[in-house]
This record gives structure tokens, sequence and C-alpha cells, in this order.
């Protein structure tokens, strides 16, 4: 349609009763209005233009956009920004520095590209944006759906951390709802180099947006062809004898607490065993896929194929596989599972094929919202992606330095006694430790929420607390949870404001403590109940000078197992609204309350906070985040590797898993022989791994994760740990200088290859390689008895061995050694990595002599960053940033003058220089005499190679 122009004075131009529209030009973007006789339709649309590559797109089925406050935004008033408006062939052209949008005034459908007019995304033909009526638990609403066309060789991430092993979600399925294994951020990024940030608190769902279907929706076939089901045979052994039972089933459901069907009365799920088999019809033709949830034991075929290999997974906390299957319409399919259920669940649910090709669209969904709101971010490259994205919803706070050493915890340390006795041990050993973990259940049992030590066991916990800094020089991480039993005080406190959630009180709901005790979460969307909750904290906690919260449980998992509508009523309705419309919210604002109340109540101590769950702009509120109760199999180390580079691309940037994973096998935990050989190997490798994540954590169930509990000190298992700790050690001033670079600059420690190698496409799909800073290439190993693995090096830089110095071309594929003691780690050409000396916790001395080792072969740069480690004066500049670069063309390796200062600052300090060559191989060795000493006072120097 031909576009009219609109006069100064005309707000609003009506053009035709097909698609009467106008638009507005405000101070920050561009109104349009359109008038649609559709339900649903799309009425009124805001192109807001936040800086020179962020545009917000907001899409109303009203006539007017929502007024309604976002969570996960935390800019709301965005300085100018130079941009134009003009009138295009079918719409409008809006254009900043760095991107150019284009909008139809007929359809709303938006095109975004860069500032040369090359194609970035474009919304789905005639706009792509569906808004569906819906009553959700009682209000009225809207699902709210955008599509966008896309390549089928972009390739998109972030979304969180999901334990699904994939990195590159293209053409997958991503429910975003939370889980104590699944951290939710509705922030997507793409290999074009921009970023999608959904602006929605609900279940939100990335491709297809169908729920999975019951098993009986397909036609059914016992193992011997007969009609109505499958073959159900039950067990009273869990080897698969001594029969109990045998029946056909029309459906699998056995996989919640309050939704499930009745076993055969002579089964008992903890002692036996089930085996289901047959065959599978369904009326379409195409990829179907198949959905299992299960814990105990598993295995499954389709078609003869072994699809789930011997998968195991803890009683209370059941897992997921997708399952790929090519039907044919009208042809029978062969199914098998094999389940040693250990008192568990399991369901087997069902999707036919799509309507639509996921590989060639970006599709977002969300059950509950008002209007459709994202922000398109443009970088660039995705570090000015990111960058953008904390932009929209807040900067990273530094982390205090001892929160980069390692931390030992374990689920639980039962005494005051018990706890000090690790630490001391540590010391006597002399391996380096930051940090001890107090995790839950200190309390008097009955007393969960009052946050009071049972004095029986913690007779003096200010005393412990005091001699862990004074005496042991290590901090104390306290784990709180938003829990609360009923009866206790601070139930009390809360409950007579109202700020408790009463669904758990009213059914009665009993937890797994002792006999049981019923308890419920508080409400943290209101502020009176964040500060309440703050102030029990305070109180109780922080006077005794705690360092550190671990917030537990923060999906909220009021009740595990329960199904997803039952667990929503559990925490519903929230001081905002249901909790259908916050679902994900929680660990958000929880963080919130505690990052805010500390920084009131000691404006000049770092708070620091761990989490199980994670939304979009949580980085704000120094909150980090950990992958949950992960189980203790090769797999499940696998599966941490995207996770954790998933969940980086979303923006958070601080993250970490269980060194070990947090629920073993009942082979673990008194393991012996075999057993033992192969726990001790799976600790030494996620070791290894976790050496290598931003934060370095060792927690798990029993057996105890202290490497002196692991294996005797003349053992691999511990003389690698010992190896790899102290490596890691050695590394903070690298380490530490990241961080800073997180805070100042938006940076991203734990990076996917595709951060550093978007040209090539060999990269796209890696899930088993990463960055750790601009210089460390690490390859884990993540099978058992592996001593060699395959490791990709990217194209366009060549690659130093850590441990040898050899220097391998890149862009090609080689079969790396990976001998029980280590795993393949490369530096990439061109790097400067400053190494501190020995020390046994982060702040034992300063960091003097310096090594710095030069990878020669291209230029390279670094900028060292120090400062007062606990406080907040580098928000008022008290740091000092001493800038490194070494220029290929004349061996030159170049100190800057030290840039700004910080009481206590070392001034004068010594570097030790190591240059590596490609003619010599010379690996990493602080034994070694340096090639040249230099003492630098802050003034530039310069020492040729």
């Amino acid at each position: 349609m031909k576009f009219v122009r609109t006069s100064v004075c005309a707000a609003f131009i009506l053009l035709n009763a097909c698609f009467t529209y106008g638009y507005e030009k405000t101070p920050d973007g561009v109104l349009l209005r359109f008038r649609t006789e559709a339900p649903g339709g799309v009425r009124m649309m805001k192109i807001q233009v936040c800086s020179d590559g962020i545009v917000r797109v907001v899409a109303s089925p009203a006539d007017t956009l929502s007024a309604r406050p976002s969570l996960m935004a935390e800019k709301k008033d965005w300085p100018a920004v130079d941009w134009t408006l003009k009138e295009a062939k079918e719409g409008l052209a809006l254009s900043t520095r760095k991107m150019k949008v284009e909008v139809s005034t007929g359809t709303g459908e938006i095109r975004f590209m860069d500032a040369d007019g090359r194609p970035l995304l474009k919304e789905k033909s005639g706009g792509g944006k569906t808004l569906e009526p819906a009553d959700v638990m009682g209000e009225r609403t809207w699902h709210v759906r955008q599509v966008f066309d896309s390549p089928e060789d972009e390739a998109f991430y972030g979304l969180g951390a999901h334990q699904n092993g994939i990195m590159n979600y293209k053409g997958h399925d991503v429910d975003l709802w939370q889980y104590n294994i699944v951290d939710v951020v509705p922030f997507l990024v793409s290999s074009r180099q921009y970023g999608i940030l959904w602006d929605n608190n609900s279940r939100t769902r990335f491709g297809d947006v169908r729920d999975y279907q019951t098993l009986s929706s397909f036609k059914l076939h016992g193992a011997e062809g007969e009609a109505g089901g499958l073959t159900a045979e039950y067990f009273g052994k869990p080897d698969f004898q001594q029969p109990v039972a045998k029946r056909l089933e029309t459906r699998i459901e056995y996989a919640f607490l309050d939704v499930r069907d009745a076993y055969p009365e002579r089964f008992e799920p903890g002692r036996g065993s089930v085996r289901w088999s047959g065959f599978i019809e369904s009326k379409e033709s195409g990829m179907h896929r198949f959905r299992l949830y299960a814990c105990g034991y598993v295995k499954m075929w389709l078609d003869g194929s072994l699809v789930v290999e011997d998968s195991w997974r803890q009683n209370w906390l059941p897992w997921t596989h997708i399952l790929p299957l090519d039907m044919k319409a009208g042809e029978r399919h062969a199914v098998r599972i094999e389940w040693i259920p250990d008192g568990g669940f399991i369901g087997l649910t069902g999707l036919t094929p799509p309507k639509e090709d996921f590989r060639k669209i970006l599709s977002l969904w969300s059950e509950v919202g008002d209007q459709i709101d994202y922000y398109f971010i443009y970088g660039g490259n995705l570090d000015g992606v990111i960058r953008g994205y904390r932009d929209v919803t807040g900067q990273t706070p530094m982390m205090p330095k001892w929160a980069l050493g390692m931390w030992q915890c374990r689920e639980r340390y039962r005494t005051q006694d018990e706890l000090l006795s690790v630490v001391k041990e540590f010391r006597k050993r002399q391996i380096p430790l930051d940090n001890i973990v107090q995790d839950w259940f200190y309390w008097p049992e009955d007393k969960w929420g009052d946050h009071d030590f049972d004095a029986a066991r913690y007779p003096d916990p200010q005393g412990m607390v005091k001699t862990l800094h004074d005496s042991l020089h290590t901090r104390i991480m306290i784990s709180v949870w938003p829990k609360f039993y009923v009866g206790t005080e601070n139930y009390k406190a809360m409950s007579d404001s109202g700020w408790l959630y009463t669904r758990n009180v009213e059914k009665g709901q009993k937890d797994w403590v002792g006999p049981g005790y019923v308890s419920t979460f508080y409400d943290p969307y209101g502020r009176g109940a964040r500060n309440l909750f703050w102030s029990q904290i305070e109180r109780k906690l922080f006077r005794l000078d705690f360092d550190s919260w671990w917030l537990d449980s923060t999906e909220p998992d009021i009740q595990s197992n329960l199904s997803f509508d039952e667990m929503r009523l559990r925490m519903n309705p929230t001081a905002l609204g249901t909790a259908a419309r916050y679902l994900n919210t929680f660990s958000l604002m929880n963080a919130g309350a505690v990052y805010e109340g500390q920084r009131r109540s000691d404006p000049d101590r770092r708070v620091f906070i761990l989490t199980r769950s994670a939304f979009a702009g949580q980085q704000r509120y120094a909150a980090a985040t950990w992958s949950g109760d992960v189980a203790s199999r090769w797999e499940d180390l696998e599966n941490q590797i995207p996770a954790g580079l998933n969940f980086s691309l979303s923006g958070i940037p601080h993250w970490t898993t269980d060194i070990g994973g947090f629920s073993v096998e009942r082979r673990y935990e008194n393991a012996k022989g075999e057993d033992l050989d192969e726990w001790r190997e799976l600790m030494t490798r996620w070791f290894q791994f976790g050496t290598f994540c931003p934060l370095f954590r060792v927690h798990g169930q029993f057996p105890y994760r202290e490497m002196f509990n692991v294996a005797p000190e003349d053992h691999a298992a511990y003389r690698t740990m010992l190896a790899y700790d102290r490596l890691r050690y050695r590394l903070m001033p690298y380490l530490y200088s990241l961080a800073g670079k997180v805070t100042r600059d938006g940076y991203t420690v734990m990076r996917a290859l595709v951060m550093d190698f978007s040209a090539d496409n060999n990269v796209l799909n890696v899930a088993d390689q990463y960055m750790f800073g601009p210089a460390l290439l690490v390859n884990p190993v993540t099978e058992y008895r592996a001593r060699s693995r395959t490791v990709y090096l990217p194209a366009g830089t060549g690659w130093y061995d850590l441990k040898t110095g050899a220097f391998l071309k890149g862009g090609q594929i080689v079969t790396a050694d990976a001998p029980y003691t280590d795993i393949p780690l490369y530096v990439r050409e061109g790097s400067i990595i400053p190494f501190g000396p020995e020390i046994q916790y982060s702040d034992e001395k300063p960091a003097d002599p310096v090594w710095l080792y030069v990878y020669t072969g291209k230029d390279a740069s670094f900028e060292m960053y120090e400062d007062e480690n606990i406080n907040y004066n580098y928000e008022k500049g008290a740091c000092s940033i001493i800038p490194l670069s070494y220029r290929e063309a004349d061996g030159t390796l170049t100190l800057r003058a030290r840039k700004g200062e910080f009481p206590g600052m070392l001034r004068n300090r010594t570097f030790h220089i190591r240059w590596m060559t490609k003619s010599v191989k010379s690996g990493l060795d602080f034994a070694a005499k340096p090639d040249v000493t230099v003492t630098y006072d802050g003034t530039a120097q310069s020492i040729r190679m």
C-alpha cells in the first residue's frame, strides 16, 4: 500500500478500511496505531530507540500500551541518542549510528539491519505477531507470540542453563520455566551478532508452543500385537525377575505426586522393576518427538535402537530425554522401556510433527502477557550484544576477590567442630582454599526459617566465624532458604502481614525432615516482605559476620514432584499478580531482597550471593548461579559444559557447578574396587573442568568431596586436584582482572567459541570446548578412562599447548593427550597471561612477583586490574589498571603507565617475563629462570625480546 505523509499537526492519519493506521514521531521513537477487526490483532505498536544498538518493540492488542513495570529491565529512562525517521516505500525507516529498522505501516512487520543495510532479522511476513485471548489462573490475559524468519545456517544460544547437552538451539525446543536444574533467562543471542531480550515473566517457549500429549493419543499395541495399549510387566525385584503383574496400559503416567495412575496392588516401586513393550502408531507422517521423564535407572529402545542408555537420576528429581522418531502414518514402531524406579517417577508423552519448520524461523511464546514486548540488541559482536543486555537489565557489581578462590562444601557439615576441622585439615595440608560453605539444617530440627543455630551442634557460631576469619583466613557462606516452618517466630511475623503462600499449609504438606513438618515460602513480590526477609537474616546471621549468602530453592521448589499446574498454585497469588504471570521471577526478587538489604546495612561490604535459579537482570544483585542438584554421572558432567556456556551467553557472567555432581548412585556411597576407581576419576575430571569455571566450587552428597576424602595424597586423583587448585590460585591476577573487566566493560569470562571465532563456522555447534577469558582454550574430558580427546583448534590464530609449549596451527582437529592428570589446555597466539605467586588464599599477600607469560606470534594486550578486594570504593574510582601490550613486529613488551590508585596499593612490583615462541618448546614452569626480570614503579617501560 502507498504510504501517505502525515502533517506535523496531525498525530494519526487513517488510510483505508482494510488497514487503517497512523504514526506519530515521539522523542524516543515512533508510535503506530492500527485499526483491526480481528480478535487479538495489534492496535498499537511502539518502536523505542534506547541506544544506537538497542531498540524496544512493544505491540499491544489495546488502544494503549501497558504501564505494568518490567521486573527485568532496570533502565527505564534512556539518554537521548541521534536517530532519524524517514518515509520508506512501504512504511517507515528508522536509523541510528549502528542499525536501521524498517516497519511496514500496513502490517506492522519489522526488519532489522546493520548500518550498511545488511539484514540481521526480520519478523515473519505480515508481522508474525499473535495475541490470543486467554484465561490463566482466573486472569483474563493474552498468550503472546512473536515469529521471525531465520536462515537455516543461523545459530541460537542463551535462554539460561538447560541440562539437555545442546549448544545451538536452532531447530530445538526449549520450555522456559524454573526447575531445580534449569535456570531461565529469556534472552537469546544469534550467530548473526544480535540478541532478543523477551520481556515476559511467565512460562515461555522457544520453538514449538504445543504441550506434549498423553501416550493414549497415539494408537498402541502390546508386545504380541494386541490393540489397546503397551504391555506392562511388573516385577518384584530390580533385575526384572519375580513377575507380580502384567497388563495393557494406554499410557505411562507416573510422573507426579498429585497426578498419576495407580500401580498394580502387589507392585512396590521401591524394590521392583517395570518393562513396557509393544508398538506405537501415528495418524501423521513426519518427525515425532517423545519425552521420557524419569528417575531411577531407565533404558529405552525405539525400533530396536537403544536411544536412552542406562540413564540414572535421583528419586526426588526426575529429568527428561527428548527422543525424535521419524514415523509414517499407519506404520507401527517398536517401543521398549526398562525401568528400575527406586521409588520414583516416570512418564512418557509425545508430539506429532509440527506444522511449522522451526529450522527456518525463530519463535517465542509466553503464556501470560499484556502485550508483545522485546528488545532487539545489535552489538557488532556477541560481547557487544551482552553489553547491551546489561545496559537494559543492570550491570554486574564487582565480586569480592575471595569468591574466585576454591569453595569447599558438602551436603552437609553437621556440627561446628566438623566444619572447623575440615578447614584446619586444608590448612595443615597446604591446600589452597578461600571459602567454606555451611549448607542447610544447621538450625534445630523443627525451626526451619528462624535462622537460629542448634546450640547442641553449634555452641558458638559467632566464635566459629571469628576463628575462620582470624585464625584460618577463610570466608564462610551460609545457606538461607525462603522457607518457614509453621509455628516458628519468623513464620508468624510473615504470616501476620499476609506475606506467605498459604496453599502448602492448607494442604498440610509435610517435608522430608524427621517426622515431616508443614512449611511454606514467603512471597518476595512486595517490598515489605523483602525488607522483613532481610531483617530476619540480618538479625540472626549478618550480625555474626557471615560473608555471603547461599539462596537455595529459589524456583521456588515449595514441594517437589508436583504437576506444573499444582506447582503454580503453591505460589499463588503473589503481591503483584498471579503466579502464572510472575512464574520465573522468584529468584530475581529474592536476590534483590538480600542485595539491597545488605547494601543498606553495610554499604562498604561487597555482597555476594549464590542462587539455584536465575532470571534476566539478576546479575545486578551480585548473584551467581549454580546448575542445581545435578547427578554424579559422566553424562551430567558433559552436559554442564553447554549449560554453563549458554548461561554465560544469557548475560549473567558468574556461574558454577557442583564439582563431582550433587546426587550419587548408591554404588558410589561406600565404593570399592572398580566403583571407587570410577568415582575418583569422575571427581578428578569434574575438578579439572571446575578449575576453569567462573566460580570454583566443590559440593555434593556423600561420599565427602574434600580431596583428602576422595583419595590418599599419593593417589593420582589427589595429586591432580591439588595441582589444578594451585594453578587456579596462580591464575588469580588473570582471574581478578577478568572479574574487573566484567564489571567495567560488560565482559564474559566463560566463552563459547562463537564469541571469539564467529567467522569460523566450525565452532557454531561446539559444546565441549570453550575459552576461559581471552587466552585459554579449555577442553574438558567427560568420558571414563579416556586418555585422549579430539580438540578443534579454531581457525584464524595459532595455539600453544600450555603444558609443553608446542605450537599448533588453527583450523584443524587434533587428537590431544589427556592423561589422568591433565585435560588439554591451549593458549591463543598473541596472549599475555599474568600469573601470581603460590598462595594459600586469595589475599594472603599481594601479587608479587607477577609472572608474565607472553605468547608471541601476534600482537597482544591485557589490562591487569586491582582494587581493595572487598569493598565498593572501586565505584568511586579506587582501583588501578596496568595496561600491558606486546608488538610482534619488533618483539617489544610494553608495561604502560599505571592508571588510578587505591589505598594499600603495591606501588613498586616485580615482573618475571617469559617469552613463549613457536620455535622453542617451553611450557608453564614457575621453577624455571625468567627470561627477564623488571621492576615496575607505575611509569611506562618497554622490554625487547
